[in-house]
């Protein structure tokens, strides 16, 4: 606009000129004309030049109205450019309030103080970023004090600008996470210059070292890593460094006092130095000696069991084989030393007859190789010629090897025959049992019967082959009851054999008049046995015995009167014969003479012996009946068998016989009722005077024996008789017995050894007979 307000002022002042001098205008007319066009090409093309420019001027005066180019009307999103500066914010388009209202600041202070300014903008609903740089205009191109503005537009340069921010206020950040995460790194890190010398360590790498801070570390120069073999960590980094590639060694360092295991990196970075780090590997050294450990512990269990266990690798190479499984299939040393992949294994087995027989060993072959691919584990059952059966389970592992394990299952599959033939024997035995059994398990299943059961109960087998619950079985059992209810007792002794784990019984009667008992028994598996045993029989003896036993226990009573009026009955009348026989013999009823004088004397050693037997027989029966009155006191022992063999002194030597009494006065005292004791040593002495020969010999022994209790004293009367043999001897003790009726008495040898029995026994002693035919007899007493 300015240029064309030039023009025509020049257009005018030609005019002027043209009026003022006519006639040289006409000659210079064309000229100038041609200079004026010349002139208005060259404005056109400046203003061209301008519009096509990156850079829009925007000329403000001082009373605020503005000039400048479409195109800049165009940038501000308005539809042609206003004539005052205000004006640029169009509401919805133009420059925001704010930006225009520090424009117009920027432009005042131009204008007052020719200061320069810069600001950037962006109209509004437009991504075009604008530059405005102003400062005050030069006179020439509009004087009076108007600022000239520069609007650039510089969008691209705004997104390359922000996208270069961004870039870089990433890559800060990235810097910033990449040192905080060196600093907070567990692990030693270091940086060193080209020359060696540490220029950068983290917070680990000092506490490592026992430095104050990083900067104190730098400055000292302390290496983490100690010298190994002559070299330094400096000279292993610089090896590193010449060599262009990194250098990975295990060393052992001093952490905290303790000497741990450190996997030491040195990474060469071109010019800029080499990087460093140490990674503790001293757990995972221990996790490695701690599986060697178990490894090793693993063999050592493995050869301890009886199952055989081989281990393959990825190769298919034999790893490990223990013992077991070398025996089984007879694996010699040298396999072990150079184990044979897993085919070649399978050769072996078969040179040693130790595989199947097989049509196509080498078709059999390749698909047991197959079991190193597979998904799942395989189980077969390998027969041997020699009656081997063995249980092989081929488990492939995740590194793609295999762990074959050979169980022997021949003991197993004997064993497992031998339960088969037992289970049926056991059949058979609960079918022969005179009692009725039943087996339940701890739901209350029946799980066994025998035929018996079915018959005691009246159940019919269809109905126990669906092994029915107890609970039905007692629905069946109930209605054959008397009293349908005791059907509940059976149930409850189920229930506590097979849950309580308590043995119980009972007894119920049957409708059909029979009597069953039953008790529960607890089995060792958990399982309980009902036994159920018919006793009507049994009850209708054992009725009959209570009748029986009434009528002992009647007799009995009788026999103790009897007892009881057995001594004045018979006594009484004995002592009176005695009395008047003594009474005749003193002569106080007349002179007898020496026929008269024989006859008493004959009447009263009959009497003795009589009184003697009435004795032995009151004695024998009070034993029997357990009414033997003992008048206890201490007695010494060798003066009473001292009496007792001194008493019959006289029917010893009328037989001819010899008596040895051997002993002293220190077997000590006894307790007991001394008549009863000489009564009883006296009936052994007088049996064996009885029982020895004329010219025999006799010997009674007195001795004190110690016994694992105490001492006993111990009396043996032997003689050297014709003895007995093992018939006679068994009832030389016999005495008088109740007779098989249990109504009469009966007697079957003499009454002295008997009663010497029971007055022993009554004493708490023994009385044993030894004897051998030709040999003699001998009586051993002991009493406490």
């Amino acid at each position: 606009m300015e240029f064309d307000r030039i023009v025509v002022v020049l257009v005018a002042l030609v005019l002027a000129a043209w009026t003022v001098a006519a006639a040289w205008a006409i000659l210079a007319a064309r000229h100038r004309e041609k200079r004026a066009e010349a002139t208005l090409r060259s404005a056109r093309r400046l203003g061209r030049m301008v519009d096509e420019s990156p850079a829009l001027p925007l000329l403000v005066r001082s009373d605020g109205r503005i000039e400048a180019s479409p195109k800049l009307a165009q940038w501000l999103g308005l539809d042609s450019v206003p004539q005052y500066l205000s004006e640029l914010d169009a509401g919805e388009r133009g420059l925001p309030a704010d930006k225009l209202a520090e424009l117009t600041q920027a432009v005042l202070r131009a204008q007052k103080t020719a200061a320069s300014f810069r600001m950037v903008a962006t109209p509004r609903g437009s991504t075009r970023s604008l530059a405005l740089r102003g400062c005050l205009a030069d006179p020439q191109v509009s004087p009076g004090g108007a600022a000239l503005v520069w609007v650039f537009d510089f969008s691209d340069s705004e997104s390359e600008l922000v996208k270069l921010r961004e870039e870089a206020a990433r890559a800060r950040g990235d810097f910033s996470a990449l040192v905080a995460l060196i600093e907070a790194a567990p692990m030693p890190m270091w940086f060193r210059r080209a020359d060696g010398s540490l220029q950068l360590v983290n917070s680990a790498y000092v506490a490592a070292v026992g430095g104050e801070n990083a900067q104190a570390v730098v400055d000292a120069g302390t290496e983490l890593v100690e010298a190994v073999d002559g070299l330094t960590a400096r000279q292993v980094a610089l090896q590193a460094a010449a060599k262009n590639v990194p250098i990975e060694r295990i060393v052992s360092l001093t952490i905290a006092k303790q000497r741990r295991a450190f996997r030491v990196h040195d990474l060469p970075l071109g010019s800029e130095g080499i990087a460093g780090y140490a990674v503790d590997i001293e757990d995972m050294e221990e996790l490695g000696r701690s599986f060697r450990a178990f490894r090793e512990a693993q063999r050592a269990m493995l050869d301890q069991l009886s199952a055989g266990v081989a281990q393959f690798d990825a190769k298919k190479r034999l790893t490990f084989a223990n013992q077991p499984f070398q025996r089984l299939f007879k694996l010699g040393p040298a396999a072990m030393i150079d184990p044979p992949a897993f085919e070649r294994l399978l050769e072996l087995m078969r040179d040693a007859a130790r595989l199947p027989e097989v049509r196509d060993f080498p078709a059999w072959r390749r698909e047991k190789a197959e079991w190193f691919a597979a998904s799942e584990t395989q189980e077969e059952a390998w027969p041997l010629g020699d009656g081997t059966h063995l249980r092989i389970v081929a488990q492939p592992v995740p590194d793609g090897g295999l762990l074959l394990i050979v169980e022997d299952r021949t003991e197993q599959l004997r064993l497992s025959a031998i339960r088969d033939t037992l289970l049926r024997t056991r059949t058979a035995t609960f079918d022969s049992l005179f009692e009725s059994v039943a087996v339940f398990a701890p739901d209350g299943r029946m799980q066994l019967w025998n035929r018996r059961f079915a018959a005691d109960w009246g159940l019919e087998s269809d109905f126990l082959d669906t092994h029915p619950h107890v609970e039905d079985l007692l629905g069946k059992i109930g209605p054959r009851l008397s009293r349908p209810a005791q059907a509940k007792a059976v149930g409850d002794t189920v229930r506590a054999a097979t849950l309580d784990r308590k043995e119980t019984g009972g007894r119920v009667a049957l409708a059909d008049g029979r009597t069953l008992e039953f008790a529960g028994v607890p089995l060792p598996d958990g399982n309980g046995l009902l036994i159920v045993l018919d006793i009507t029989d049994s009850q209708k003896a054992e009725t009959a015995l209570r009748e029986r036993n009434a009528a002992l226990v009647e007799a009995d009573a009788v026999k103790t009167r009897f007892l009881a009026n057995m001594s004045y009955e018979l006594r009484t009348p004995l002592t009176s014969i005695g009395g008047f026989a003594e009474l005749l013999q003193a002569g106080v009823g007349c002179e007898l003479d020496e026929n008269g004088r024989d006859y008493v004397q004959a009447i009263l050693n009959s009497a003795a012996r009589l009184g003697e037997q009435i004795e032995s027989i009151l004695d024998l029966s009070q034993s029997e009946a357990g009414l033997l009155p003992l008048a206890l006191e201490d007695i010494e022992l060798m003066p009473l068998v001292k009496a007792v063999v001194e008493e019959r002194a006289a029917p010893i030597r009328q037989c001819g016989l010899t008596l040895d009494l051997q002993g002293n006065g220190l077997v000590g005292t006894i307790r007991g009722d001394r008549r009863r004791l000489a009564r009883a040593l006296g009936h052994l002495v007088d049996n064996a005077i009885s029982a020895t020969p004329r010219g025999g010999r006799i010997l009674v022994q007195v001795t004190r024996e110690r016994h694992g209790t105490g001492d006993v004293a111990q009396i043996v009367v032997s003689d050297n008789g014709a003895g007995m043999d093992e018939r006679a001897l068994a009832r030389a003790l016999d005495g008088v017995k109740v007779s098989a009726d249990g109504k009469t008495i009966e007697r079957r040898q003499g009454l002295g050894l008997p009663l010497a029995r029971q007055l022993i026994e009554a004493h708490g002693g023994t009385l044993r007979l030894m004897s051998e035919p030709g040999q003699g007899t001998a009586a051993i007493v002991e009493l406490p």
